[in-house]
């Protein structure tokens, strides 16, 4: 029986002795059995592997994968965005070299954001454009 097979077999009390050989500690409180048996799987399998997510490298090279991921989306000039606030509508205009709102450039979304809202907000989030 392979140890992915063990896991899934496996009762809440033989798994939380697994998480505690693994990790050092117990499982969170509260934690559901079907989540410890995908935690579990999940080492198991990458230490099958040999793929080291788990390992002193892992973080890393999670790192590196998110980063190259995570790019921002691009607004191409001449884009209009929309956004309420407050029962107003405030629109912008993509610039290739920033933003117009109400007449005056910006540098960036959280800049117009602000002069809108007053306080910092991120500007592709308060604008939609990511989450």
């Amino acid at each position: 029986m392979s140890v992915v097979e063990q896991i899934l077999q496996a009762d809440r009390a033989t798994l939380v002795e697994r998480w505690q050989s693994l990790f050092d500690r117990e499982p969170p409180a509260h934690v559901q059995v079907n989540l410890i048996r995908r935690v579990l799987s999940w080492h198991a399998q990458d230490q099958m592997l040999d793929n080291d997510w788990c390992g002193p490298k892992g973080a890393a090279r999670l790192k590196r994968v998110l980063r190259s991921t995570a790019a921002a989306p691009v607004l191409a000039p001449g884009t209009r965005l929309l956004r309420e606030w407050q029962g107003v509508t405030h629109e912008v205009l993509v610039l290739p070299q920033g933003f117009v709102h109400q007449g005056q450039t910006y540098k960036s979304l959280s800049a117009v954001a602000k002069a809108i809202t007053g306080t910092h907000w991120s500007g592709p989030v308060f604008f939609g454009v990511r989450r």
